[in-house]
């Protein structure tokens, strides 16, 4: 049972990080030629509109594929159920939408508002059509068939998009491409799935799920709103350009910080499902998943924040100069997302939605606070805001999970602290190399060989399992290839 496990959780990472590594890869690509293609104004345009999309699918997946991935006996009714609901919510919302473009047009005082909020919106329906087929395949631990829906769906809609900006569509560009990989994504995974719905719906199923999703429907709902009020905030106060300027620097985070809290997310959350009842074995598969996750993301961002300068005055170019601190205060925000995942994730794998709720709602208090303050302070205050909010919000999510896993806060940090340290010295000494004379690409090659001969040097002198199990890990998928 444990090898099982054990493969079913190693193959599921593998694939997920291909998918992740692989789709963002060209997802990133794309958008470094589009971001020469157009500016930081019309990045800013769909920014505006990016809360509202957020929000919409929040609502229509409600928490309900959390608790189908949580049951222990899924019956086709209940996928049945849920497609329904799913599918319903969402030519709601898109009506709701549509009616509303004017409004949100005026409060952002944008025209093109209007008809890019009615177009856009059509993902609402066509992302609730992939929802069902989508978490088939990650109860199964099943990450193969999603990966390959979703390259070629970033492939595609990356031409569709770039051929859009060269006959000069503008914002339009960004719009296609969003809804054509949409699209593809859900055509894809409908055709590697053999589920397909009856025409049946269970008021007992989706009171039994709507039980505990609810509450995650509402915790999900604030983190939604908490992720995207910046582009509310920074679009509503200040113009579009610098909302520009902030997205983009928000992307390059993603690549790194998002990415692996997907991956750590969709993959520990149905395995550590399926040992929710043996205590001993959850809590150091839990230990070895926050252990190993941090070891990659503090060098990842840390290392990003480094480098940030000359990465995107070389891949985007001047203009995106002013993205370059935005990017620094995230990556220190962004560091400790995939440790909020991995506590969360415990919450619901022991069926407390309700602590979940409790959380956010006491996260968000703390955290608008610092939204305001960077209204009438700028943005870079703004920021260094969220950097507050989210070390507490470590102290909190670990607090709680400590006491369903028996592994505390303290023990926790113990931990992960050496990663961090070492990840702190090897960026600030690659940091340091930026303020030199040199060309960008000459300052851009040599810090990220001596953070890699750094990192690796210091990290073999020391007694770390983790590192070791990783460049185990990274040596055999080469030598697989």
């Amino acid at each position: 049972m444990a090898e099982s496990l054990k493969n079913k959780t190693v193959r599921g990472v593998t694939w997920s990080l291909i998918d992740n590594i692989a789709n963002s890869g060209i997802t990133f690509l794309v958008g470094l030629i589009l971001a020469r293609l157009l500016t930081p104004a019309e990045y800013g345009v769909m920014a505006m509109i990016a809360i509202f999309i957020a929000i919409s699918t929040s609502i229509i997946d409600s928490g309900f594929s959390n608790a189908l991935i949580r049951k222990n006996e899924v019956k086709k009714i209940d996928y049945d159920t849920v497609f329904y609901f799913n599918l319903v919510v969402s030519g709601i919302l898109y009506i709701f939408l549509y009616l509303l473009s004017p409004a949100i047009s005026s409060f952002f005082k944008e025209p093109v508002l209007i008809e890019v909020t009615r177009v856009i919106s059509w993902i609402l329906i066509i992302n609730a059509l992939g929802i069902i087929p989508r978490t088939i395949f990650i109860i199964n631990v099943d990450f193969k068939a999603q990966t390959k829906a979703s390259l070629i769906s970033s492939l595609v809609s990356g031409i569709v998009g770039i051929s859009m900006a060269l006959f000069g569509l503008g914002v339009w560009s960004l719009v296609g491409q969003q809804l054509s990989r949409q699209l593809l994504n859900t055509f894809f995974l409908w055709f590697y799935c053999r589920w397909r719905p009856a025409w049946e719906f269970s008021i007992e199923s989706f009171k039994e799920m709507f039980g505990f999703g609810s509450k995650l429907l509402v915790s999900g709902l604030m983190d939604t709103i908490y992720k995207n009020i910046y582009y509310i905030v920074i679009g509503r106060f200040y113009d579009p350009d610098q909302l520009g300027q902030y997205t983009r620097a928000e992307q390059f985070k993603l690549i790194f910080s998002s990415n692996l809290t997907a991956v750590v997310q969709r993959v520990s959350y149905p395995v550590l499902s399926s040992i929710q009842s043996e205590p001993v074995r959850l809590r150091e598969a839990y230990r070895r998943v926050i252990k190993l996750t941090m070891i990659v993301t503090f060098a990842c961002m840390l290392g990003l924040a480094a480098i940030a300068k000359p990465l995107i005055i070389l891949l985007i170019g001047e203009k995106w100069l002013p993205a370059v601190p935005f990017l620094q205060i995230i990556c220190f925000s962004g560091m400790l997302y995939p440790l909020h995942a991995i506590n969360l994730n415990i919450l619901q794998v022991k069926g407390r939605s309700d602590l979940y709720l409790k959380l956010e709602i006491i996260k968000k208090i703390i955290a608008v606070i610092t939204i305001f303050i960077g209204i009438f302070w700028g943005i870079e205050c703004m920021l260094w805001g969220g950097v507050f909010v989210s070390f507490i919000s470590f102290f909190l999510n670990s607090y709680y999970s400590a006491d369903l896993i028996d592994y505390s806060t303290k023990n926790q940090i113990s931990d992960i602290f050496p990663f961090l340290i070492i990840s702190l010295i090897v960026s600030f000494c690659i940091w340091l190399i930026s303020f030199t004379e040199w060309s960008y690409i000459i300052i851009l090659i040599i810090q990220i060989i001596v953070g890699i001969g750094l990192y690796w040097f210091i990290s073999e002198k020391l007694p770390i399992q983790e590192y070791q199990e990783v460049r185990q890990l990274v040596f055999s998928l080469f030598k697989k290839k």
